[in-house]
């Protein structure tokens, strides 16, 4: 799967552009042109030039690699592993048992924005599985991203030539269009336009990078941890009119 997004609707944390980057726009690739070409069956929808998303639906062998694609009321969702506990979500979410991943998770966003009383990391904990999305609402101009905790899900991200953010599970995508300014996405975390980078599992601590240095001694895009020992400032939340965009509070 692949999302492409301008800078102004994905602010990536500065760490992951290399310090030694040199973007050649001859020789850096086109993100979407490469996963097309090397991706038989897949499709791709954008939306002006601020978003593309694509995916092949054909890529898989197993549950965990299956890739799903739904949309619903301008709401946009890849997904890329599977839910264990789907049957139990949807019902609790109130979905018909054909409802799958990317459905609940369009949902899940839904509730979460408009009505939700709880931070999105106490609803990304109650998702057993492995599993990677990418999210983008077209009305609030909004992308979400998480990767599960266990690892079984790979996703990486990087910064273009001309400085968008490109999230993909193909990492041949990833290192043609961004060369060496990519780091993996970190495991059981995730990111929002309005939040940024956070730890779903650790939601009170802060994310710390690493710097990252390639074969041949060049500094690369940094990982991104969680730092055990930093916490960050939370605020109580008041009202019935706290919604998603407090996600990143303590509950």
């Amino acid at each position: 799967m692949l999302g492409i997004f301008k800078k102004e609707l994905v602010s990536a944390p500065k760490e992951l552009n290399s310090p030694y980057q040199k973007h050649d726009q001859h020789q850096n690739q086109n993100p979407l042109k490469h996963f097309l070409s090397s991706n038989a069956n897949a499709f791709n929808i954008s939306f002006g030039n601020d978003v593309s998303l694509a995916f092949d639906p054909s890529s898989h062998t197993s549950l965990h690699q299956q890739r799903l694609f739904s949309s619903m009321d301008d709401i946009y969702c890849i997904f890329l592993g599977g839910l264990d506990n789907l049957c139990t979500l949807n019902k609790q979410y109130g979905l018909t048992k054909l409802a799958n991943e990317p459905m609940f998770v369009i949902q899940a966003y839904k509730t979460l924005r408009d009505r939700g009383p709880y931070p999105a990391h106490s609803v990304l904990k109650d998702l057993d599985g492995s599993f990677g999305f990418i999210l983008y609402d077209l009305k609030a101009k909004t992308v979400f991203v998480s990767l599960s905790a266990d690892g079984g899900v790979k996703l990486f991200w990087g910064i273009a030539a001309d400085g968008s953010v490109v999230i993909s599970d193909n990492l041949g995508v990833i290192k043609s269009s961004c060369s060496k300014s990519f780091a993996p996405f970190p495991t059981g975390c995730m990111y929002h336009t309005e939040g940024g980078l956070m730890s779903f599992e650790h939601p009170k601590n802060k994310m710390k990078a690493i710097s990252r240095i390639d074969s041949e001694g060049a500094m690369c895009g940094a990982t991104f941890k969680v730092d055990i020992y930093s916490k960050t400032q939370t605020m109580p939340r008041v009202g019935s009119e706290a919604n998603w965009a407090t996600w990143g509070q303590g509950a």
